[in-house]
């Protein structure tokens, strides 16, 4: 009978999701694991993400975003340099390694972020890519497109697929 308890019990814990504690107070919960490595800080992500207040209100979301691992809060690239492609990950960032006492307004004005917010995001890893790879990648659609006569993109421009 102990064993049978035993075996469930573990059968349970395989099954629920596991929460991750990173550096800085960072939480994750994996709700659906990725498979291979991790991005690094050079890389940029390709994520559909929910931003949402700890009160649950949704400040802000988006599909297919390409995000530079570094260009975010710092508990949102602790987090993403700890993900998977292919997985799902709830992350809870602490207002110190989110936005800390500056709040964040929305182009009206109003603040959608207030000072000193802990914050909760649902976030799809797509697949990443490291900035090298996406430069080459501009490089040669912007040679194909001279090449059928076309007037390519202009420098700097927004990684294939972004502003969709």
């Amino acid at each position: 009978m102990l064993l049978v308890l035993v075996i469930a019990v573990g059968a349970a814990w395989l099954a629920a999701p596991h929460v991750q504690r990173l550096d800085g107070g960072v939480t994750m919960q994996t709700l659906k694991p990725g498979k291979g490595p991790s991005p690094t800080g050079s890389d940029i992500a390709l994520i559909n993400y929910k931003g949402m207040l700890s009160n649950g209100k949704v400040f802000d979301q988006g599909q297919q975003v390409p995000m530079p691992v570094t260009g975010v809060v710092p508990g949102f690239s602790t987090a993403l340099q700890a993900m998977q492609a292919g997985g799902s990950y709830r992350v809870h960032i602490p207002a110190d390694k989110g936005y800390g006492s500056e709040e964040k307004r929305n182009q009206s004005g109003e603040v959608v972020i207030p000072a000193n917010s802990d914050l909760t995001f649902d976030v799809d890893l797509l697949e990443f890519r490291s900035q090298q790879e996406i430069m080459q990648m501009m490089q040669q659609q912007q040679l194909q497109q001279q090449l059928q006569g076309g007037a390519g993109g202009a420098p700097g421009g927004a990684p294939p697929g972004a502003g969709q």
